[in-house]
């Protein structure tokens, strides 16, 4: 039996796709939104986190090492997420987070049961589909920490709540953005958000 840990923020969406997956005999799924997973996790105790990449709290960045805590002598669950190719900063995030799968969103949920059982054997699965994705965040100039300050800026935080949220001085901060905006050539705060969006990093 493979205990699923179902993570999703649409309750509707979350609610269907977690009774779909219930019906297959070898599954044992759990639902949770984001804001409730980290709790979930050391409770439940997955073999497998399936987590959509759109959060919409921490800034609408998915806590994706919560998911998989280190040490405290339990063996963390193995990361499945669902993805776009047009989100290619969240999938470097996914990458650097270590999820061994990656279902496209626009797939089939036999796809995401498939994945489900390849990851729980410790084997990879990647939807072919979302290749694109995974070469445009190759691409991406942007380190993790700058899309953190970067997200934040595109929300409207000023310099000082920037630093407060993510434990940074005010110059770091600053020495941030003057990073992001040479790197994405462009020519202000405002232009750089815009570039990153319109290239889907954000």
């Amino acid at each position: 039996m493979i205990q699923v840990l179902l993570v999703h923020d649409a309750c509707l969406v979350r609610s269907v796709l977690a009774e779909w997956l219930s019906r297959e005999p070898d599954l044992r799924v759990d639902d949770v939104p984001w804001r409730g997973a980290a709790g979930r996790v050391g409770a439940v105790r997955p073999d497998v986190c399936a987590a959509d990449l759109d959060c919409s709290e921490a800034s609408g960045l998915p806590p994706l090492g919560e998911l998989c805590p280190r040490g405290g002598g339990l063996v963390p669950p193995r990361l499945l997420v669902l993805a776009s190719a047009h989100r290619p900063g969240l999938l470097k995030r996914a990458l650097e987070a270590g999820a061994l799968g990656y279902v496209d969103k626009e797939g089939t949920p036999e796809q995401l049961v498939r994945g489900i059982r390849k990851v729980a054997r410790g084997e990879r699965f990647v939807n072919s589909s979302l290749g694109f994705g995974f070469l445009k965040a190759a691409e991406m100039p942007l380190t993790r920490r700058e899309l953190s300050v970067l997200t934040l800026a595109a929300e409207g935080a000023s310099v000082a709540e920037i630093a407060g949220n993510l434990h940074l001085s005010h110059g770091t901060v600053r020495n941030y953005m003057a990073a992001i905006t040479r790197k994405t050539g462009a020519r202000n705060r405002v232009d750089a958000i815009r570039i990153s969006q319109g290239q889907g990093w954000l």
